[in-house]
């Protein structure tokens, strides 16, 4: 079955020779970008390998969210919702974005002390993040049938239509002169004297003072060709949507063995954190000792299989430079949905939330996500690359952080000042000694 589809964007048919900024990737990270610095009135070319959002940016949950973000997020997250709250105007269309409150009840002691203890990370913050107790849990979700001992809600978090945003941002960006070109794959990062100049791509070469790779799962492979090592590597998470469900509840729900939130069609999107598909593939291997701190934390979510993507991967690591490149190959990542998994947490939601009783299956789709080891994305200037910014490897989290991530990325790119500190941000994390710390369930 095959993936949502993104609402379109035509595409450019004549690629510029010359540009201040290329960007690598037209998702949520990369459109925002795009559209960042055509406001502040630089000329842009993003490069999009295949259509707008074709890849995890329209496969994702579509929440947005600060409750349970991992610490090192919490100021971009901010920072992001308030880009959120003003962007149907600033696109000139209705993007889904909705403050509709996130609930997570607490089925077990562990759940209700790891929600606990972070709230500590937001204790003197204004974000009306808070615990609330069993009858307010019910209040919220009338019908709930989950055993629980009180719950974690944020009023303030909502949700967007995966399928609408980039491509929103994307048109929005074309409308104030960026050239937005779809089907050109970027072959290669090219440079001078060790700094970027420019990108080579199947339609053709581009200088430019700056390139920003934010290709998400693709990343490292591309990066790989400038002697960049990206510690990046890939989960396989599967999302059903249902048929609309009239008078159904308007608040996301993370439970125990679903997570599920109301869309636009009226439908709900479900999934679970409980299951993530890992497919051995020679990074596996390379990056082991990197990834096994989180290997540690997260292997009871991880089910592992070695099958077809290891010789995929390991074909396009070697892939010698001659035409077709691995980017042209395989332009829209669609890896098969996991049925079981899928049905599992379709019954569960049904089970702990009755007024789901109507649902029906309507699409199943899944996505790979781009993971780091710490899963805190990279948002960084790369020293021995002068030009060079990575905006990649948001582990699951890229969706509601995007615009902000775009704009940090736009930061860094023109050397304004940042919208927030980028120092946990830094690829450099990996190499100068850092301790590497993920933080599970986040």
């Amino acid at each position: 079955m095959p993936g949502p589809t993104p609402d379109p964007v035509e595409g450019a048919t004549e690629l510029p020779s010359e540009a201040d900024v290329v960007i690598v990737g037209g998702g949520i990270v990369g459109t925002s970008a795009a559209l960042e610095l055509a406001e502040r009135g630089l000329s842009v070319v993003l490069c999009e390998k295949g259509v707008i959002a074709g890849e995890q940016s329209s496969r994702n949950w579509g929440w947005v969210r600060l409750s349970r973000r991992d610490p090192r997020e919490i100021d971009l997250m901010i920072e992001a919702i308030r880009i959120w709250e003003g962007l149907a105007e600033r696109v000139g269309t209705d993007v889904g974005y909705r403050k509709c409150g996130i609930l997570v009840p607490f089925f077990d002691e562990a759940t209700a002390r790891t929600n606990l203890d972070w709230l500590e990370y937001v204790a003197e913050r204004q974000t009306r993040i808070t615990a609330v107790d069993r009858a307010q849990v019910d209040a919220l979700l009338p019908g709930l049938t989950l055993a629980h001992q009180g719950g974690l809600y944020a009023p303030n978090d909502g949700r967007a239509e995966p399928q609408r945003a980039a491509p929103a941002l994307a048109r929005a960006a074309q409308r104030r002169g960026a050239v937005v070109m779809t089907g050109c794959a970027v072959r290669a990062i090219e440079t001078a004297g060790g700094a970027v100049c420019g990108v080579a791509t199947e339609h053709g070469p581009v200088a430019a003072r700056a390139v920003i790779v934010a290709g998400g799962a693709w990343s490292r492979l591309l990066l790989r060709g400038v002697g960049i090592s990206l510690p990046q590597l890939k989960v396989t998470n599967s999302v059903m949507r249902t048929t609309p469900v009239p008078g159904g509840p308007e608040l996301t729900v993370r439970g125990p063995d679903f997570s599920v939130r109301r869309r636009a069609d009226g439908g709900y999107s479900i999934s679970t954190l409980a299951v993530n598909r890992f497919d051995f593939t020679p990074d596996s291997f390379r990056l082991a000792r990197a990834f096994l701190p989180a290997l540690k934390a997260e292997w009871r979510h991880l089910r592992p299989r070695l099958g077809r993507r290891f010789l995929t991967e390991w074909r396009e690591g070697n892939w010698d430079g001659t035409p077709p490149s691995p980017f042209e190959v395989t332009r829209i990542l669609d890896p098969a949905p996991d049925i079981a998994m899928t049905d599992k947490a379709f019954a569960a939601a049904k089970a702990a939330i009755p007024a789901l009783a109507s649902a029906e299956p309507a699409q199943r789709w899944a996505g790979l996500i781009d993971v780091t080891p710490d899963a805190v994305p990279v948002i960084s200037t790369v020293e021995t690359r002068p030009g060079l910014v990575v905006a990649t490897g948001f582990s699951g989290h890229g969706f509601a952080i995007g615009p902000a991530a775009g704009r940090l990325a736009a930061d860094l790119a023109t050397g304004a000042r940042p919208i927030v500190d980028p120092a946990a941000f830094r690829l450099s994390r990996f190499s100068d000694g850092s301790p590497i710390v993920p933080m599970a369930g986040i």
